[in-house]
């Protein structure tokens, strides 16, 4: 299989992976062949990218980091509690958090227990999935990039258990911004904008009265907009006014917001994401987390079309451990021209690079 973006799909082309949303329903079954009406209907429902079948890459796969039955658990718990705090607006959401902090803290230890079994580099296409309601995906999402992040960082359990509560409540305060402004299709308004500004504070108020998470894990809600250089928000906080942990999935809630299908954006591929995160390198954000985020995490999803700097074209198939930026290629064009499928594993070809991604290749 591999990976083509829905705005480039031939009619005919055959779907190769499944399309779910959040539930874990089948919206589009794999081997459907893909005509015009449904190919806009992908569009449509904001999918960016799909895999499709391809007889010269038929055995690669790729590997999603969570089962689809530890996917929909997760997406189902961050839901509910979520909505719980929604719905009692009138009462405390510090006490619909604190009733279901066993459940998250579970829920975190049987996320952890995932990634560290994945031996693989973690790849989450989200745009592979459509879904009802952003923040639920965003959660879960944020939460597995921190928790990659902290692995590798060796953080203790106890320290990877607070990390990845920080990480899945990170947006609670956001239950508090009006609906209509939250899922806002177009630009915000200047009164608009300032609204869901207060969704940091508002979620560190939530969560510093639940007894039974640590006070830390509201300092994570509180700190995940702030920025290095003090352009951040609620408060400005500068360098090492941050802790670690903000500083953590401040790296994890961009990179999933600009890789992720949004109402008002289309989802850049790993690559692009981590060239934003680069540009605010020491500036924005700490360049030794991202660092280590970019040794965790798939650069170049298996499956993603590709081009090097010599003109050869072809399909990631593996990934090499500790080198994202530098996959196995299979190699099927050469000069425009398809030649016999081989492959170039960037981690030992040095003088290649990839300098191209998402490029068309010729047709059988």
């Amino acid at each position: 299989m591999r990976l083509a973006a829905t705005n480039t799909i031939e009619t005919g082309s055959v779907l190769a992976k499944a399309i779910f949303n959040d539930k874990g329903q089948v919206l589009l079954h794999e081997g459907v062949e893909l005509a015009d009406n449904l190919i806009y209907k992908l569009q449509e429902m904001g999918i960016t990218y799909v895999y499709i079948k391809d007889v010269r890459t038929e055995d690669i796969q790729y590997k999603d980091p969570l089962t689809p039955k530890m996917r929909k658990q997760a997406i189902e718990t961050i839901e509910n509690v979520l909505k719980e705090v929604e719905a009692n607006k009138e009462l405390s959401g510090s006490l619909v958090i604190e009733n279901a902090s066993k459940r998250l803290s579970g829920l975190i230890r049987q996320l952890i227990s995932e990634i560290r079994g994945n031996k693989e580099l973690l790849t989450i296409l989200s745009d592979v999935y459509t879904y009802d309601h952003y923040i639920f995906t965003h959660s879960l999402n944020v939460t597995l990039y921190s928790l990659a992040i902290g692995m590798k960082l060796q953080l203790l359990p106890k320290e990877l258990e607070i990390l990845g509560l920080g990480a899945i409540l990170h947006d609670v305060g956001k239950m508090k911004v009006p609906a209509d402004i939250l899922l806002k299709p177009g630009k915000l308004t200047a009164e608009e904008f300032e609204s869901i500004k207060k969704h940091p504070e508002d979620g560190f108020n939530i969560l510093r009265k639940v007894e039974t998470i640590p006070l830390l894990v509201a300092h994570c809600a509180f700190q995940h907009h702030e920025r290095l250089n003090g352009s951040g928000y609620p408060r400005g906080l500068q360098g090492n006014e941050i802790h670690n942990f903000g500083k953590i999935i401040a790296i994890a809630d961009v990179f999933d917001a600009v890789t992720s299908n949004r109402i008002y954006r289309q989802a850049m591929l790993p690559h692009e994401g981590l060239e934003v995160l680069y540009a605010g390198a020491g500036k924005l954000f700490d360049k030794k987390v991202i660092e280590v985020f970019r040794q965790a995490v798939a650069v170049y999803p298996v499956g993603v079309t590709v081009e090097l700097n010599d003109g050869r074209k072809g399909v990631v198939c593996r990934q090499n451990t500790g080198l994202s930026d530098r996959p196995v290629i299979r190699i099927l064009e050469e000069k425009g021209r398809n030649v016999e499928p081989y492959e170039a594993d960037l981690g030992l070809e040095l003088n290649s690079v990839i300098t191209g991604c998402d490029t068309t290749l010729v047709q059988q």
